[in-house]
């Protein structure tokens, strides 16, 4: 007689049911809560004098999503009410529409008009969508040069924009159905892959900036996942995109500590494990797995190893630790080892949300 010691989902596909099936304080929902009303609870974070800045902008995504997916109203009636002062009392501390870490800010309309439908986050997100790519009057020579290449006027080279940009413009394609959009954000996106991306699958910073720094390469790999997410089977960019995101997804799995996380600088064996870019390799990976696109056998014992590694980085209050402060390109390797570390810094608080949302997510 034969006796089932694991569920039979187990036996016939041992390596998806990796990303389920965790122990009591790793489960998603457990996880996920924590981190949700920590953020609902928290302040307000300042990016040029006006609010919201990017990395609270992309907590409230991940805090928004986790709400929906768990069905938690409470949740979502605690973000819709502190996001309402937007349209009135606050209205004047929107963010400026004009650089990458500013526009992005659409992103978190068009995630609240998808959950509520109510058409003002519609118009004010896409507010942001459309003047990425509406050159101003007072561009520079360079902008307007990008512009007439058919790339944002905000372009850049820097590897943050390749969440900053993508994440906007597949929202807005979301909500529209029009591929504008969408074109915008392939186009781009090959235009990144092409000028920073190594033969190591990994990217530089910039092109004046040779080191792997990790949150770097972790908006890359997160937006190339947001991406091809929505990316049309038949668009004439796909396959280049999906060629990149192999290179990195490889690269990234042979750089993976002993231990489940990667360094500040992925390639230093010498450098610290840093959290926010940990947890946006693991939403890649796990959603590669689920959506296709990556060998379950390889990547979803990778990614279980991820997220019980990053667990452990969360304190009674919910505040991750070891989260690598906002940093600019510098061509200097130094600066990227010594940058300061914090503990519930947005930058790492909302990367873990993406990957709990990934993890409840049906495949």
């Amino acid at each position: 007689m034969l006796l089932l010691l694991f569920p039979l989902s187990q036996l016939l596909f041992p390596q998806e049911s990796l990303l389920t099936g965790f122990p009591e304080g790793y489960t998603p929902e457990e996880v996920g809560k924590r981190l949700a009303y920590r953020f609902a609870d928290g302040k307000h974070m300042l990016h040029a004098g006006k609010w919201i800045s990017y990395p609270e902008t992309f907590n409230w995504n991940g805090a928004l999503k986790f709400a929906a997916i768990t069905g938690n109203k409470e949740i979502l009636g605690i973000l819709k009410n502190k996001f309402e002062p937007l349209f009135s009392t606050e209205k004047e501390l929107l963010p400026i529409k004009n650089h990458v870490d500013l526009n992005m800010f659409g992103s978190l309309a068009l995630e609240f008009y998808q959950i509520t439908k109510e058409k003002r986050y519609l118009e004010l997100g896409m507010s942001y969508a459309d003047t990425q790519w509406e050159v101003p009057d007072d561009a520079k020579p360079e902008e307007k040069a990008w512009a007439e290449k058919g790339y944002t006027w905000q372009t850049r080279l820097w590897i943050d924009d390749m969440y900053m940009i993508t994440i906007v413009q597949t929202q807005a394609y979301k909500v529209t159905g029009d591929r504008k959009y969408i074109d915008r954000a392939a186009k781009e996106m090959v235009l990144y892959l092409d000028e920073l991306q190594r033969p190591n699958g990994l990217f530089y910073h910039a092109p004046d900036v040779p080191f792997f720094w990790g949150r770097g390469n972790g908006w890359m790999a997160a937006g190339m996942t947001e991406l091809l997410r929505y990316l049309p089977q038949d668009h004439k960019d796909r396959s280049r995109i999906l060629e990149g995101f192999h290179t990195m997804m490889k690269s990234l799995k042979n750089h993976q500590r002993p231990g489940g996380m990667w360094n500040q600088l992925i390639d230093e064996p010498d450098c610290w494990a840093e959290t926010s870019c940990s947890a946006m390799f693991t939403y890649a990976f796990i959603t590669g797995v689920k959506q296709g696109w990556l060998n379950a056998g390889e990547y979803a014992p990778a990614a279980r190893k991820a997220w019980m590694a990053m667990v452990s980085y969360i304190d009674e209050q919910g505040a991750v630790a070891e989260v690598c402060v906002g940093t600019n390109k510098k061509n200097d390797k130094q600066y990227y080892y010594d940058r300061p570390r914090r503990t519930g810094d947005y930058h790492g608080q909302a990367p873990y949300l993406w990957c709990i949302v990934a993890l409840l997510e049906k495949d």
